[in-house]
């Protein structure tokens, strides 16, 4: 019986692990874009409604510039942690901006159609140096 609970556990360890990579992926794969001023891609990332909310890839890129310039133009991030609430997961980025100042933010993730997508970002708060 233990060695049956040790397997489920390792498969379900194995699914999150798998699912918290693909998120980080989308995540970095946005910031990516931002750095390459490639916004028509970022915009790509973002969920339907997102999209139906900013309404064009120009206006997105506009929002996160001046906005968020810590996405757009980030020295280094890195990944905190991940959290499920109510069938949206909330991943932690502790972002470093161009000044050295950083800044914890929180993503919202839906999975729409078997593809992670943005549908949110939030700003938690500046960081102390880590």
């Amino acid at each position: 019986m233990r060695l049956i609970f040790a397997a489920a556990l390792a498969v379900w360890a194995s699914v999150l692990n798998a699912q918290d990579a693909e998120i980080q992926d989308v995540i970095s794969r946005q910031i990516e874009a931002f750095q390459e001023d490639d916004v028509e891609a970022a915009y790509g990332f973002a969920s339907p409604s997102i999209q139906n909310l900013i309404g064009s890839p120009a206006r997105f890129g506009a929002m996160v510039r001046n906005g968020y310039p810590m996405v757009w133009r980030p020295s280094d991030f890195r990944f905190l942690e991940l959290k499920e609430l109510r069938g949206t997961y909330r991943q932690k980025v502790l972002f470093k901006d161009t000044h050295g100042v950083f800044h914890e933010l929180e993503y919202q993730m839906l999975l729409i159609e078997d593809r992670w997508r943005i549908n949110g970002v939030r700003y938690l708060q500046a960081a102390p140096a880590a």
